[in-house]
């Protein structure tokens, strides 16, 4: 199967190219890029796209997803908890519900059952349902007791043989990324984000267990102790690090060459803006929200300029906070942390790709043809992100999964 997609602008990941540029995907890659619509005349392919001038990009990703978060665009839960029966629906909605907006790859953050993401990354990868490529992850593993408020689960218990333990069950039931939350949660349990929930010890054993197990490690922590922990013990990605001081921060530089940065500001920005009934109080959230917002305007722009790969994802899943709404990171990138539209969109689809570890997010040959086709120039206004109708063609794998209109 050969489609040439032709008369476009490209934003290859990094580099805005203009022009009426020609794009031929073979399979499920791309097998030719050129400079002009008319490079590829006289070829057979099986389908022609007529781009009209508008942007082709890499698909974006989602850093921070979780999908069995039930609240989406299209759906929204009021309680957090859900049967397993409608758990799974719920999990299988938002996966479809991201791939609509754009995203075709996720790194799972943690998910609310057992099992039940990489049941749904095979169905994913067997075409069963549509959903972005995922990365599944496991129960948020938060110590028995620690936050007051349950949003995790501990198998086999504490220290670090149940580590251990816990680490080997996760490569039998074949997930890619376990998650830490190695801090508490200001906006669960006020006071708590100071809280190291994990000894040294257990970090130590997740670390070195992982390794050698071929998993990775995502992390929530705020304070520097628990990202000292976090890198210690190898974390792929880091989440929020609001409270990073001087000497975390420089350990998060020296770790940048492996380790990933997600701020995740897009649930502290749609905290500060919701406004609940008088039965639910937001107030400590709302605080904290706010506190994380000044302190990674500092450290953000920092971080940046020091080299670190920072990524969009940003706790998407909550009934104020709905999947579907991933792509306003990216304005909140733009509009909280200094960067440019362009910048913005490289964290979202080149820096995601790496952390990925796929070939995805840059529009290079020989790489994944997951493409979008959108109605305009995401490199001079982010914004047109969040509109999917914008997003005049999906495509994944090199399978269109939606068309351009006639």
């Amino acid at each position: 199967m050969r489609t040439l997609i032709r008369d476009v602008a490209i934003f290859d990941g990094e580099t805005m190219h203009s022009g009426n540029n020609a794009v031929v995907v073979s399979g499920d890659r791309i097998e030719a890029i050129a400079d002009a619509a008319s490079a590829f005349d006289g070829q057979a392919f099986d389908h022609v796209i007529e781009g009209r001038g508008m942007t082709l990009m890499p698909g974006m990703v989602e850093s921070h997803a979780h999908l069995t978060w039930g609240s989406s665009v299209e759906k929204i839960y009021h309680q957090f908890i859900l049967p397993p029966e409608e758990l799974k629906v719920a999990a299988w909605r938002n996966a479809r519900v991201l791939l609509d907006h754009g995203f075709t790859s996720a790194f799972s953050a943690g998910a609310l059952g057992d099992g039940i993401e990489v049941e749904l990354a095979k169905a994913i990868a067997s075409s069963e349902t549509p959903g972005p490529r995922l990365i599944p992850s496991t129960l948020e593993r938060s110590p028995e007791g620690a936050e007051g408020v349950e949003t995790g689960d501990v198998f086999n218990g504490r220290g670090p043989d149940a580590i251990r333990n816990f680490v080997a069950y996760c490569k039998e039931q074949g997930v890619g990324s376990l998650k830490l939350v190695v801090s508490g949660e200001d906006a669960l349990k006020p006071g708590s984000a100071g809280d190291v929930l994990y000894t040294d010890e257990e970090m130590e054993a997740a670390g070195q267990a992982a390794r050698e197990a071929g998993l990775w490690i995502a992390t929530h922590a705020y304070y520097p102790k628990a990202i000292d922990l976090a890198l210690k013990a190898g974390a792929r990605i880091i989440y929020h690090a609001s409270y990073a001081d001087e000497a975390a921060a420089d350990a998060m530089i020296a770790a940048k060459d492996t380790t990933f940065y997600a701020p995740s500001p897009g649930v502290s920005i749609a905290a500060l803006e919701a406004t609940p009934p008088p039965h639910i109080d937001m107030s400590h959230m709302k605080k904290s929200a706010a506190e994380r917002m000044a302190l990674e305007a500092k450290l953000v722009p920092a971080l940046k300029a020091r080299g670190m790969r920072i990524l969009i994802g940003g706790d998407y899943g909550f009934p104020f906070n709905p999947n579907g709404r991933n792509a306003r990171d990216l304005q909140i990138f733009v509009d909280h942390f200094g960067y440019s539209p362009a910048e913005a969109l490289t964290a979202a689809t080149a820096l995601g790709g790496e952390l990925m570890d796929l070939q995805v997010g840059r529009v290079r040959e020989g790489w994944l043809a997951d493409l979008l086709l959108v109605d305009g120039d995401p490199t001079q206004d982010v914004s047109i992100l969040q509109d999917k109708a914008r997003l005049v063609m999906i495509m994944q794998g090199g399978a269109l999964y939606k068309t351009p209109a006639a």
